[in-house]
């Protein structure tokens, strides 16, 4: 892991043998690197939207250590990681990202490690733009025809939508 003041290098992906579903980010937040944990910014709803979906409203209460975090996505047969490798940023806005200094991850190993993926699901519209632009040129022919959907980003600078919103489009994942 490499953060300074611009440069960032994301974080491994998080993933089962059996994961069928994959969630991609652009790249991780300051917090996130520095922590070397997905989505840790206090206020980021990534992990209460999946806590929601996939777990009984008794639960909801208690807080959830990385590893269990972790354990709910291997349960539900979800892998997780970011669009780019690294990138050129101040701060932890996707707006901020340098484009020409963006570099994808390296998706073709990584679907045939995981051969099970059959649905991608992007948080964001910045995922699905970084991927169209940074990936599916490079992207093996058989991969092209998975399933993908773009959602609501989990970010807190989203706030187009209230958080129950949110949860209604993020309820696809379980479906």
């Amino acid at each position: 892991m490499k953060i300074n003041n611009s440069h960032c290098e994301g974080l491994a992906p998080l993933a089962g043998a059996d994961a069928n579903v994959l969630i991609l980010g652009s790249m991780p937040g300051r917090a996130s690197l520095l922590q070397q944990q997905y989505y840790a910014h206090p206020r980021n709803t990534f992990w209460p939207i999946l806590r929601t979906i996939f777990t009984s409203e008794n639960t909801c209460n208690q807080a959830l250590t990385y590893q269990q975090k972790h354990a709910l996505l291997l349960a539900n047969k979800i892998a997780l990681w970011d669009v780019l490798a690294y990138c050129t940023r101040i701060g932890s806005l996707d707006a901020d990202i340098v484009l020409s200094t963006a570099r994808a991850n390296d998706f073709n190993a990584f679907y045939r490690q995981y051969a099970e993926i059959d649905y991608v699901f992007f948080n964001g519209k910045k995922a699905q733009s970084l991927y169209t632009k940074k990936v599916v040129p490079q992207l093996n022919e058989r991969y092209a025809q998975l399933n993908y959907v773009t959602l609501p980003s989990s970010s807190p600078a989203y706030a187009a939508i209230s958080v129950a919103q949110k949860i209604a489009q993020w309820r696809a994942i379980k479906q």
